[in-house]
This record gives structure tokens, C-alpha cells and sequence, in this order.
């Protein structure tokens, strides 16, 4: 894994300077402590930086940036491709020669080969950038489930681009400022969908695109790869296919990810992937898995003597037992927490509005300092084997609100103001009343924040008028609504879907927007802040497409969620594990906002309403207040957290303050 940065001066006369390229690549020294390297073009108008964590050939021929053998082609790149050995052995026949051992060099080569197609022979996560010196020509991609981020800018004439933004950001013609309409997707989603950031006039590449700059500096960017392209839907197969098949890509897919020449391991929940990834990985192993595990300490101030709510150590146990893992674990506390808060937000580059952010940091630091670079996650299982409980009542309300749209529409909006009688009109079960009311989309994705109610409260008049917010009723033209983001992703999911299921159309959205831009894109974050690879087994493209193709009566037969899966991996982890219920890999925010870290809220959100106007004071004390002890719920904490994010990520990035 790596740090990539590259500067293009194709609309100006300044010469790219090596100083620059060193500040862009060093600010993210921490994704690659092991080596670094820099390219200057001949006429010093293309500069690429890299800082290497060393994976593969650890040997200085995998330095990068990395050209072939005549000096036309040079390329930086972060990610792993899995299936390297057989690409290089297919272009071997074809005359090419190589000087590594390394996946980077086969990228060089496959672009000679194949020009720009070269991204669907590769599987695994990438984000890299290939500057043709003959040409005058950039090509860029991210992987097709993005795993692996990539953002770019142009500013007066440069073309920039880097695995984070604060690389960009070291470049002085770069501006710091607040993207207002990301801002208000981020309430709704808690991530900015892309291509925007947080950061005014910087994008990010979304997954599954590439990205070709030209010599004149005019670009596009296309799309190469959707779920939906290659899946095939398989008729009149009985549950033992399924099983058999996801069992045999799931061992496929294990085996590619333990493609390593430095020590690697599992982080352990102790719930059905991590444990399938432990479980799959000991077949191949004749010595330990190393295998890693956070808990929280101290008590419970919202009921209890500890935090046995939240722990899952007791199942982590149990499977580090049965495959005799070499088994690590870490506690943490709020202290901790709080302590992180700078780091956290530094590493962020834009808020990530999941406390679960904190926590994957400290594992993946006990991975590192316990020697182990690499680890396998489980992340991606539940969005293609529909693994949320709530995702079925989901389903059900769903059938209801086609009945309700049934209806004419003066009955719908009559129906939907008299039931704000009835129940809180704030919430979220309004908000999904009031999207059936105007036929929208019912499902905006697995994380939502802010209810269009909710954002109305909090907003400042001055931000919502600098958005052209939409009437909460009308829709007028033009403005700004995160339904916009919903209805672009539903028009491509009913152009590519084979079977336009509610069903599929849940997975969908999740695998385009939340998967990776909150879950993929903390996992990368926090695991490279303490310098190590995080793998994810269950996203290998090919295991993805398979299951999107599985029958909505296989996947969850018995409305049971990831029914087929369990079934497919009982005879491989203990059977108490395959079927105990979901908890989610949950942080104790409630707990600790009745206490320390609710003080420090309180004492930032201060400082901040007085000197800039996002949000209303009212709204933020009502919430401050509801997470001092009055709501047991979590749900007001939760919305404190997702704006805490953005009032810290405000003060360092853009008032370029220090947190503390």
C-alpha cells in the first residue's frame, strides 16, 4: 500500500519543482514509512511522488515512480493486484521482459499491451496514475469497488492529483474552502457523494472510473465497471450451487489476499466474516494466524457496571480457540478516544462521520506494532449477502408504500401532514412518509443522518439560502436536494439491473455510494494512519457479481438475512458463530457523550456558532442537551458526533487551526 501524488503543468508556464512534488508526497509519509520517490519530466511540466509501504519485492527494483524499460511509461500506484502472476506470465509470452517482482512493473506493461483496457484484467484495489511521455497523456483509475481513494483538482492550469487531499492542499494554488452543497449531502449521508469532496473544487475519482487528462490539459472520465454488467441471473439452480460456489470464490479469494512478502493477519470481531476469514485463511497456513481485537473499558453511564453492550471479545475468544490463532487484543476508553480526535481528523481529509473510525485505528495499530503489515477485514458481506435485519422491515415498508402511492396525490400530501399528529415529524419514519407522499425512492442507502425535516432545523437561514435549499414540499427547479444523488444512482440501477428488485436496488445504492465512501474509505484511512494494508476478501469483484446474481428466495430465504451465506460457511466456522445474531461493530458515543467527551462537545460547539453561521443555535443546544443523559436512544448523540466531525474537520482544514 501507498501514497501517490502527481502534478501536471499542461496550462502554464511554471516548472514543476522537486520541493513541491517532496511536500505533496511527504504529507502522507504515513501510508508509505518505507520508501519514497520522485519523477521530474524532461521539460518539468509532469512531477510524480510516492511514498512505498513495501508489500511485494521489498527490494529497491519496486521503487516508484516506476518507468518500463525505454523510460516512455512511468506510473505511481497504491493497491494490490492479486492476479499479477498470471497477467505477467500471459505478457512474458508476448516478448515483454521485467527487472522486479512486483504487480507495479505489470501495470506498466499491460498499459503497453492494452492502452487504457487494461482495467478489466485486473483484480484486486488500485488507484494509480500512468503518465505517457510520448503521448503527453495521463490515465487514471480507481478500483472497481473502491477500496482505494484517488482525488484530483485543477487550478490555473495544473492538473493535481494524490491518495489523499492533504497532498493537494500543499500545493498553493489550491484554495480551502467549503463545498456547501457536499456539505448538505454530508447531513444526509454522512459522506459526500461522489465526485465531490467536502473541499470546494476537489473530486474524488468514484469507483469503477477512469480518468484520461490530455496533453491541452481537456479530460474525461468514464465508467468501466457496474455490478450489474457481468451478472448472470441463474435459473432453476438449487440452494447447493449457491453454497458450493460461494464457498469455492470465497477460498479464492482468501488465498489471493495472502499474496505477501511481509507478515500478515485478521482483524477479529468474532462475527461471521472475520471469523470465515480467519477460518479460510488457517486451511492454507501451517503456522498461527495472527489475529487482532479491540474492546472498550470502563462502565457504562447509560446503564450497567461495564461495557459488556459493546464487547465482543467473548466471540473473538472463541474462534482465536478453535483455529489456534496467535490472538492480540486491545481496550480502549474514552480517554483514548478523545486523545485520537487530532490524529483522527487529520487522516479523515474529510469528515467520515463513523465513531467506528477510532477503533479501527487502534487495531490496526496493534497489528503494526505487533510486526504484521497486512490484514484481512470483513467488510462488504453484509451489503451483497443482505445481512441488515432492518434492510427486511425495509422491504415490507416498501410494499406498503406502493399502495400508498396508489392514492392521488391531494390525498397523499392530506395523509402525510395529518401524520405529524401522530408521531414525531422530525424523523426519519416521516421522512420515508413523505418520500413515498412525492413517489420518490424510499431507500437512500444504509446510512443516513439528517431527515430533510431535521436539516431544515439545523441549517442557518444565510447556508440554506447559499444552497437554494428545495421547498420541503414543492421541489422547485433548480436548488439543491440529496434525492438528486438517489434519483442519478436509481436511473443507472434501472438501466443496468437485470432484475429491478427493491431488493437489488438496496444492495445497489449501498455498493455505489456507502460502501465505498464511509466504510472502504475509514478502513483505508485508519489502517493506513498506522502504515498497514487492509484486504477485503469479500469484495473480490468476481465473489461480487456472483452473489448480486444469487435470487432474492436464495439469498434470504425465511426473510433470514445472509441466509445463504451462513449456509455456505457453517461446516467451517463453529455453527454458533454462522448464526448468531448481528451486532455491528458498535462504539459506546452515547456513553461517552454523558460524560467527557459531552463536555468537550459542548465547549467546541461554543466557539464555533460564535464565529460561523452553518447551523442554528437552538437546534444544536437541543441536541447537546438530549445527549447529556435525557436520551437513552443514541439517536441524538449519533446526530452529535456526525457534526462534531464537520466542526473539527472545519477548524484544522479550513480555519487552519489546532483542535486542541
Amino acid at each position: 500500500m501507498c501514497g501517490i501524488a502527481g502534478l501536471f503543468n499542461y496550462g502554464n508556464n511554471t516548472q514543476v519543482t522537486e520541493d513541491l512534488i517532496i511536500k505533496m508526497r511527504d504529507s502522507m509519509t504515513h501510508r508509505g514509512p518505507d520508501d519514497a520517490g520522485i519523477y521530474l519530466s524532461p521539460d518539468k511540466k509532469v512531477g510524480l511522488g510516492h511514498r512505498r509501504l513495501s508489500i511485494l519485492d521489498l527490494s529497491s527494483a519496486g521503487r516508484q515512480p516506476m518507468c518500463d524499460s525505454r523510460g516512455e511509461v512511468w506510473i505511481v500506484y497504491n493497491g494490490e493486484v492479486y492476479n499479477f502472476i498470471e497477467l505477467r506470465r500471459g505478457l512474458e509470452e508476448k516478448g515483454y521482459r521485467f527487472k522486479s517482482h512486483s504487480d507495479t512493473e505489470v501495470l506498466i506493461y499491460l498499459y503497453k499491451e492494452y492502452g487504457r483496457e487494461m482495467v478489466h484484467r485486473l483484480r484486486g484495489m488500485f488507484a494509480f496514475a500512468i503518465y505517457d511521455e510520448i503521448k503527453g497523456d495521463f490515465f487514471l483509475a480507481r478500483d472497481r469497488i473502491g477500496v482505494k481513494p484517488l482525488y484530483y483538482t485543477f487550478s490555473h492550469g495544473s492538473f493535481i492529483f494524490a491518495s489523499e487531499i492533504k497532498a493537494l492542499l500543499e500545493h498553493p494554488a489550491v484554495k480551502r474552502e467549503v463545498n456547501d452543497d457536499a456539505l448538505y449531502h454530508y447531513l444526509s449521508f454522512l459522506t459526500t457523494p461522489p465526485p465531490m469532496t467536502l473541499f470546494k473544487n476537489i473530486f474524488k475519482l468514484p469507483a469503477g472510473y477512469t480518468m484520461s487528462v490530455r496533453r491541452q490539459g481537456d479530460y474525461t472520465i468514464d465508467e468501466y465497471w457496474d455490478v450489474f454488467q457481468n451478472v448472470t441471473l441463474f435459473k432453476e439452480r438449487d440452494e447447493r450451487f449457491y453454497v458450493d460456489r460461494i464457498l469455492e470464490l470465497l477460498r479464492e479469494s482468501v488465498k489471493y489476499r495472502m499474496i505477501s512478502d511481509v507478515p500478515f493477519g485478521v482483524f477479529l470481531s468474532g462475527g461471521i466474516d472475520s471469523s470465515t476469514n480467519v477460518a479460510l485463511m488457517s486451511e492454507l497456513m501451517d503456522k498461527p494466524v495472527e489475529t487482532f481485537s479491540i474492546g472498550y473499558k470502563g462502565n457504562a453511564l447509560s446503564g450497567g457496571e461495564g461495557m459488556e453492550n459493546y464487547n465482543e471479545l467473548q466471540y473473538a475468544r472463541r474462534i482465536a480457540s478453535e483455529f489456534k490463532t496467535n490472538h492480540h487484543e486491545i481496550l480502549i476508553d474514552v480517554k483514548d478516544f478523545i486523545d485520537f480526535l487530532p490524529s483522527l481528523i487529520y487522516h479523515q481529509d474529510e469528515p467520515i462521520a463513523d465513531p467506528v473510525c477510532v477503533p479501527v485505528y487502534y487495531v490496526a495499530k496493534l497489528a503494526k506494532d505487533s510486526g504484521v503489515t497486512v490484514c484481512q477485514v470483513g467488510e462488504g458481506s453484509d451489503e451483497i449477502f443482505f445481512g441488515y435485519e432492518w434492510w427486511i422491515k425495509t422491504l415490507m415498508i416498501n410494499r406498503i408504500s406502493k399502495f400508498y402511492q396508489l392514492l392521488p396525490y391531494p390525498l397523499r400530501m392530506a395523509a402525510l401532514k395529518s401524520s405529524s399528529l401522530f408521531e414525531d415529524s422530525v424523523g426519519m419514519r416521516y421522512e420515508i412518509i413523505r418520500r413515498a407522499a412525492q413517489k420518490e425512492v424510499i431507500f437512500w442507502g444504509g446510512a443516513e443522518a439528517f431527515s430533510g425535516r431535521q436539516k431544515e432545523m439545523l441549517l442557518s437561514d444565510s447556508f440554506r439560502d447559499r444552497v437554494n435549499e428545495k421547498n420541503f414540499y414543492g421541489w422547485d427547479e433548480g436548488g439543491v436536494s440529496s434525492y438528486g444523488v438517489v434519483k442519478n444512482l436509481y436511473d443507472k440501477f434501472e438501466v443496468n439491473a437485470k432484475d429491478k428488485d427493491f431488493f437489488n436496488w438496496m444492495s445497489y445504492i449501498d455498493l455505489r455510494l456507502r460502501l465505498p465512501e464511509l466504510l472502504l474509505m475509514r478502513v483505508d484511512k485508519m489502517t493506513m494512519a498506522a502504515s498497514v494494508e487492509a484486504r477485503v476478501p469479500f469484495l473480490d469483484h468476481k465473489l461480487v457479481e456472483f452473489a448480486m446474481s444469487i435470487p432474492k428466495e436464495i439469498k434470504i430465504k425465511n426473510h433470514t438475512p445472509k441466509y445463504i451465506l451462513k449456509k455456505s460457511v457453517v461446516n467451517v466456522i463453529p455453527h454458533e458463530i454462522a448464526y448468531r445474531r448481528k451486532r455491528g461493530f458498535d462504539v459506546p458515543i452515547t456513553d461517552w457523550f454523558m460524560g467527557e467527551l459531552g463536555d468537550f462537545t459542548k465547549s467546541k460547539f461554543s466557539a464555533f456558532l460564535s464565529r460561523q453561521d452553518y447551523f442554528n443555535k437552538d437546534y444544536i443546544d437541543t441536541l447537546v442537551k438530549a445527549s447529556n443523559g435525557q436520551d437513552k436512544s443514541g439517536g441524538k448523540a449519533s446526530l452529535l458526533w456526525y457534526l462534531l466531525n464537520f466542526v473539527l474537520w472545519h477548524e484544522r482544514w479550513i480555519e487552519n487551526n489546532a483542535i486542541y
